[in-house]
């Protein structure tokens, strides 16, 4: 029988880069309320306070941390913030539109916001968990891009599938230090970043009619995925994506009726 000890993040410190909303936010929520000392992270201050003190008015162990993810100063002060047992990477931005009408702007914040500064936390937060050599455990959040393709999110999806060939390569090259590193990939789940794109009816009915749970997600139907990686009950999980998007990436559902 599993004892729920094994889910339990009592004693660990866990960083949450991107934890000011959407998906982060409810990810921090359930880490702190499963025990662990958690650090949110992210641009907006005012924000993380607010939350970071309704968590701690609740009795849980949290604190807000600056992290720009366009800024390598402070990715590496945000790293250099103590020691940490647990690395959930959530930042991440998109822009929709034809991939042929993507500027190098564009190109280099999405590039960096998604993919090139988390990178770099991973490398540094990473590195102090191989020096410490009791181990870690490192969640991404991808994408159902992370697996599928999709119009008019090319950029957005090149980040998504560099960070699930990123999780397997360093499950690989980490496990030895009793690291594991392994990625989400979730489905329409509505956050901020495409609540507009799922206003008109027809995007729900489309859904509703091909995907075999007929609904959108919401940011706390990711949460308890990223707390089991986190947790000692995920001991030897490691290198993998997997999916939390309701039979979207691998069922379909048709009219057909026998």
């Amino acid at each position: 029988m599993t004892s729920p000890a094994a889910f339990s993040l009592a004693g660990k410190r866990a960083l949450i880069a991107g934890a000011s909303r959407g998906i982060g936010l409810a990810i921090a929520r359930a880490v702190a309320a499963c025990g662990a000392d958690t650090v949110l992270a992210a641009r907006s201050m005012e924000a993380l306070d607010r939350e970071a003190a309704a968590l701690r008015e609740a009795g849980l162990l949290a604190s807000a941390l600056h992290l720009d993810m366009e800024d390598n100063s402070s990715i590496d002060g945000a790293a250099a913030a103590g020691d940490f047992d647990i690395l959930i990477n959530v930042s991440g931005t998109n822009i929709r539109k034809n991939f042929e009408a993507y500027t190098q702007t564009e190109y280099d914040k999405i590039l960096q916001t998604n993919l090139h500064g988390l990178v770099r936390l991973t490398q540094k937060v990473g590195e102090r968990m191989v020096e410490r050599g009791r181990g870690g455990r490192i969640v991404h959040i991808g994408s159902l891009t992370s697996t599928t393709g999709l119009p008019y999110v090319t950029i957005y999806a090149m980040t998504k599938s560099a960070l699930a060939g990123l999780t397997r390569s360093l499950a690989a090259e980490w496990g030895r230090y009793n690291i594991t590193v392994n990625c989400i990939a979730p489905g329409f789940i509505i956050t901020d970043l495409n609540r507009k794109m799922w206003e008109p009816e027809f995007m729900t009915d489309w859904l509703s009619k091909s995907q075999s749970l007929p609904r959108t997600g919401i940011p706390e139907d990711i949460a308890p995925m990223a707390v089991f990686l986190a947790s000692p009950g995920s001991a030897y999980v490691t290198g993998q994506v997997i999916a939390v998007d309701g039979g979207a990436n691998n069922t379909k559902v048709w009219p057909f009726e026998p």
